[in-house]
């Protein structure tokens, strides 16, 4: 499958520099495989056709309009205790989220360091309930802080989350967003993130979920959308897709590798769709009711 590559997509061929360069064809940045065992557990693996040594930059996404950044209203990375592993709570205990389980963990690489470990690097995760709401943003839950949360990356470059397999509302593939920053205290200002992209939900895994009357009206939304047509994943999205284990009963686990460079800051802006004036959702947005038969709102954006 054809990608484009970002603007921001480095090569980091064996440990090339912050100061070097190097141009990439457009062309097949991987395979995936995916499938079912007999007990209906899904199963997915990314692998790339590219050496482990040559490694470019995961594609730069809009953080989309419900960052809780304070890069557009909120700010919840100034709140005492985001720094945590389990999303499911709000920061302050106040409420919580019912949805599939899902643990996630991103094991970030030093594109600019031969390909090491990016350890000590803040990374901020954040997505929609079951019903396709973010807290901090969509009516009703701007009191609530969950599915937001920060992790420092350890020797191995790795974080882990504790979350629920978001929901699909309308016009949009089901997704996780993150942003990755240098170190924990760099977190206070959304400028000095070094990356902001998204995850991809892989199709088997919404099938199965979707099924959950949690989850009402995703099944739906997902049957509209392809991953071909998303405003964000079309332009490739083998590279974002996570490896996955589990099953709708017993919970998820996705893991996935993330290529960083971290010597430079991430645009994110110049990636994803303009956000809209306030007030003036699309359908099915906060600012209009959804469609009938629509499920899960779509915000503003829908990114």
């Amino acid at each position: 499958m054809g990608t484009v590559l970002s603007r921001r997509r480095l090569l980091g061929v064996l440990g090339v520099g912050a100061g070097a360069t190097a141009l990439a064809a457009c062309g097949a940045s991987g395979t995936q495989k995916t499938g079912a065992g007999a007990n209906g557990t899904a199963s997915t693996e990314s692998t790339t056709s590219a050496n482990s040594n040559s490694l470019t930059e995961m594609n730069t996404e809009t953080a989309g309009p419900y960052p809780g950044d304070g890069s557009n209203g909120p700010d919840v990375l100034d709140e005492t205790g985001i720094e945590r592993r389990d999303l499911k709570n709000s920061v302050d205990g106040n409420g919580s989220v019912e949805g599939v389980p899902m643990t996630l963990t991103m094991r970030l690489v030093d594109i600019s360091n031969d390909n090491q470990p990016l350890v000590g690097a803040a990374v901020y995760v954040w997505h929609c309930n079951a019903e396709g709401e973010y807290s901090m943003y969509s009516n009703g839950v701007t009191d609530q802080t969950w599915l937001r949360g920060v992790q420092v990356t350890d020797d191995d470059g790795a974080v882990t989350f504790d979350s629920i397999v978001p929901g699909c509302y309308d016009g949009r593939w089901p997704h996780i967003h993150f942003e990755v920053f240098p170190d924990l205290d760099a977190i206070t200002d959304a400028t000095n993130a070094v990356l902001t992209s998204q995850l991809v939900i892989p199709e088997e895994v919404g099938n199965k979920v979707y099924a959950d009357a949690r989850y009402a009206g995703s099944a739906e939304n997902l049957a509209r959308v392809s991953l071909d047509t998303d405003m964000v994943f079309s332009d490739g999205w083998d590279q974002q897709t996570p490896s996955v284990i589990g099953s709708a009963e017993s919970g998820y686990t996705f893991t996935i590798k993330v290529p960083v460079d971290p010597t430079t800051k991430s645009s994110p802006a110049e990636d994803g769709a303009p956000k809209p004036p306030d007030g003036q959702g699309r359908q099915g947005g906060p600012a209009q009711p959804p469609p009938e038969g629509s499920g899960p709102s779509a915000p503003p954006n829908m990114s």
